[in-house]
């Protein structure tokens, strides 16, 4: 799955494999040290950049923990505009944390969300000013290997598998795929529902887990589009009724890998222009204008501009959005199913480390 058009870009990925694998063999003997800490960590990660779906894991866990334990969530706060260690706050902005930080903590107030690049540093600090903290979740984190987390969640999107892409800049790989093992679970993120169990025997014989991980498989599930500016929108659309040939949408996305979302949309909505942007993307006055013609363009009768979970924390800040476009404004929220009946299982093995971890101090 690299970039087969690009072939000369294959010996750089040689290259780049060489000098993670030092880096990695530097960590794995111990020449290089990975810190321990005596509190339960939880790392959510990937080995693949970008499109797994970390966030919407991360708040999986943080939703399922903080009724329980007093949780904290670290992340190092991607394209935010500040620098060193940060508590996310009511008057936090994009610029201060990061989209994806901030659209946790909007989710979660009862919980400590910070950033820092320096992971370490962030532990300590939380540790430090809010001793009551009983698990912290790692966002992002299977790559700093300065950190040894006591439990590490490795994702891989199920169209794009691990044993299946190559390394940077050929394909998508930070390390080598053989760095799975690091993982105390695996999980198939992104896995359509109701795929057939022959399919899953058959990724499974693939990843080949090691006796001591666990696989599962994930999925996301989309709620129905949620209004961006609430007090500017009487009501809302509910996808459970049949709207595709009322509505035509503008699709504005800033995500990683947006196919599956489109592909989602695309089953009540027969009008879509989609308007991609990178990920993180910041979203300007101009990027405003081009989803305003777009959204002149639709020809359906009734109109509304949809974007995601993610994208409405940077959209929501734009001062420039006309009263018109706010009216049509919505986004839609994600979260994580598990297949096979694994949720159970994932709960338990999450709660059994964080209860024994926290009675161990």
């Amino acid at each position: 799955m690299g970039n087969r058009k690009y072939f000369f870009l294959f010996p750089f990925a040689i290259l780049y494999r060489v000098i993670t694998d030092i880096r990695n063999y530097l960590f794995d003997t111990g020449i290089l040290p990975s810190k321990k800490f005596n509190l339960p960590l939880i790392s959510v990660g990937n080995i693949t950049v970008g499109g797994t779906g970390k966030t919407p894991h991360t708040e999986y866990l943080t939703d399922l923990l903080h009724s329980e334990f007093k949780v904290a969530v670290l992340s190092r706060g991607y394209k935010r505009k500040s620098s060193g260690f940060r508590i996310a706050s009511e008057a936090s902005t994009v610029a201060d944390i990061g989209d994806e930080p901030l659209q946790v903590s909007h989710k979660f107030r009862d919980i400590i969300v910070a950033v820092d690049t320096d992971r370490i540093n962030g532990i300590r600090t939380i540790i430090k000013e809010f001793p009551e903290t009983e698990v912290i979740i790692l966002d992002d984190a299977f790559q700093h290997r300065s950190i040894s987390p006591g439990l590490s969640i490795l994702l891989s999107k199920y169209d794009r598998l691990i044993t299946r892409d190559y390394l940077m800049p050929y394909g998508r790989l930070r390390e080598s795929r053989k760095n799975m093992k690091r993982a105390d679970l695996i999980l198939i993120s992104k896995t359509p529902e109701n795929i057939p169990g022959k399919i899953l025997e058959g990724i499974k014989e693939e990843i080949k887990p090691a006796y001591s991980q666990k696989l599962f498989f994930t999925s996301f599930k989309y709620g129905n589009p949620v209004p961006l500016f609430e007090k500017n929108v009487p009501g809302k659309i509910n996808l459970s009724e049949k709207i595709s040939e009322k509505y035509g949408i503008v699709l504005v996305t800033g995500i990683a890998d947006p196919r599956s979302f489109k592909q989602f949309l695309g089953k009540y909505f027969k009008e879509i222009i989609h308007l991609e942007f990178p990920d993180h993307h910041c979203f300007s006055e101009n990027d405003i204008r081009k989803a305003a013609t777009a959204w002149n363009n639709l020809e359906s009768p009734e109109k509304a501009i949809i974007t995601t979970e993610k994208d409405s924390v940077r959209l929501k800040e734009l001062n420039s959005i006309p009263d018109v476009l706010k009216e049509a404004f919505f986004y839609v929220p994600v979260s994580v199913d598990f297949l096979e009946n694994g949720k159970q299982e994932f709960n338990n093995v999450i709660f059994e480390y964080v209860r024994k971890n926290n009675r161990d101090r």
